[in-house]
């Protein structure tokens, strides 16, 4: 809750401070524990946040992380020691990224914490951190604010329930199958009425979710997600997905990936509680 520096300089010195320890301390395996915090590394975390998140400073995390971590490795070549301790194993990255990434994790906790005062849900931060592409925290936060907002409304909770129950058919028929479903559908096998209505209104969605995520524009891309509800709830009320006929069949799994896929693009349903 205390004041955290607004000029230019004093922020720079602030965050560079704050990250230095931080990274420092992950990077040779002394993160906190449940009990123990005796480099307050929390209260080094909350000072990122409340600097980032309370100045509207656009600065991507995983790049501040990074340009930490190069300063700290640097400064270990020249004193001739390798301090970097085992990290978790996350595949396809190194032990240096792993560790990144567990700080990232560490913020995201304190985010939470911090935003559930303000009144935000902390299973929608998950739901935006999980896309993986979101390391921009004030833009995080207006994601998670304008996906809150709709699931506020009848169409946003419907919306969630129809997106959750595509996903659980395509995860349970992925296993069967053995793959996963690409988006992609042939407009010929359709033989239901709400299955081509479900293509329009996603080929009318897909590209409007897209240009408002590109503008910036949370709202709007959360309104055009939601404005699926209607004919997602036609499909699931007449369609009967696992069809006698194969290619029907892998067609309207193929439909449900492009909802899943225009879902995920917004926010990763599946961390939604509800």
């Amino acid at each position: 809750g205390d004041d955290v520096p607004t000029a230019p300089v004093s922020m720079a010195v602030a965050l560079a401070d704050k990250l230095d320890t931080l990274v420092a301390f992950f990077l040779i395996g002394q993160p906190p524990t449940g009990s123990r915090d005796p480099f307050a590394l929390r209260r080094a975390g909350l000072g990122i946040l409340q600097t980032i998140v309370g100045s509207h400073l656009r600065l991507p995390v995983m790049t501040a992380l990074d340009a930490a971590e190069q300063g700290f490795l640097a400064t270990m070549r020249r004193l001739g020691q390798s301090w970097l301790s085992g990290a978790t194993a996350r595949p396809g990255l190194g032990a240096h990224q792993a560790r990144l990434f567990e700080v990232l994790d560490f913020l995201a906790e304190r985010l939470k914490a911090q935003q559930r005062e303000a009144g935000v849900r902390h299973d929608l931060i998950d739901a935006i951190f999980a896309l993986g592409t979101e390391d921009d925290l004030v833009r995080l936060i207006s994601r998670v604010r304008a996906l809150q907002s709709v699931l506020a409304t009848e169409d946003g909770t419907n919306l969630l329930a129809g997106v959750k129950r595509a996903a659980n058919i395509l995860r349970i028929e992925e296993g069967k199958d053995g793959t996963s479903f690409a988006p992609e559908t042939d407009p010929a096998l359709f033989t239901e009425a709400a299955e081509t209505t479900l293509a329009g209104a996603l080929d009318t969605a897909v590209p409007a979710i897209a240009a408002a995520v590109e503008r910036e524009d949370f709202t709007a891309a959360m309104a055009a997600l939601a404005g699926l509800r209607p004919a997602v709830d036609a499909f699931f009320d007449t369609v009967i997905v696992n069809a006698p006929e194969p290619a029907v069949r892998l067609n309207r799994l193929a439909l449900l990936a492009r909802l899943r896929a225009a879902a995920m693009s917004v926010a990763d349903f599946s961390r939604i509680e509800g």
